[in-house]
Order: C-alpha cells, then structure tokens, then sequence
C-alpha cells in the first residue's frame, strides 16, 4: 500500500462527512493503523480504504465528547469557527484569537 499526503493538519477543526460530529485533529496516521477488529467491526459496505490518512480527534457530538479514528474520506473541513467544548483539548491546544487552535509548545527537562 502506497500512503497518500494528509490533506488536513494538526490543529485543524473538522466534521464527518455522514455522521454527526466534529473534532480536533491531535494525531495523523499515514495509513491505517488500528485492529482488524476494528476494521472490520465497520459495515463492509461503507468500511473506508486502509491506505489512506486516519485521524485521530478530540470529537464531540451533541450528547458527548470522546476520541474518535476517521478515515480522510470521511472528513471535511469545519469552517464554522464554533469552539470546541472536549476537556483534553486544552492540555494540548490553546485557541487562538481568530477562533482556530494551535498545539502547545512541548516542555522536556
């Protein structure tokens, strides 16, 4: 399997294409790197391609917030510049005054 270019980036807000919720990316895999278990726990007829980007998110619905894993075809840019409201994402991020986030700097001894 070839891995394709991420096409979105640490720190960006994005939404599922077909469910309803949206996140912050924290991680990019290059291609799929999860269980077969999980793979194929994903309906057959809308389970995504290996070798694509996978994104690890801060993500939140309605109801809950949670970690999700998504495929890059099942993401879409969220323009909505709404806060997020997942508790982890302030250990990791700061929002910045136009509305997006970035990743704090690193501390090491």
């Amino acid at each position: 399997m070839k891995a394709s270019s991420a096409k979105f980036a640490i720190g960006q807000v994005v939404r599922h294409r077909v469910f309803d919720f949206r996140g912050l990316i924290f991680d990019v895999d290059p291609e799929f790197d999860n269980t077969e278990e999980w793979w194929l726990s994903i309906p057959e007829e809308v389970r995504p391609r290996k070798d694509q980007p996978f994104y690890h998110l801060f993500a939140e619905n309605a109801e809950t917030e949670y970690i999700a894993y998504v495929s890059e075809q099942n993401l879409l840019l969220d323009d909505s510049s709404e806060p997020l409201r997942n508790p982890m994402i302030p250990e990791l991020f700061v929002r910045d005054p136009s509305g997006g986030y970035r990743a704090k700097p690193i501390l090491s001894h």
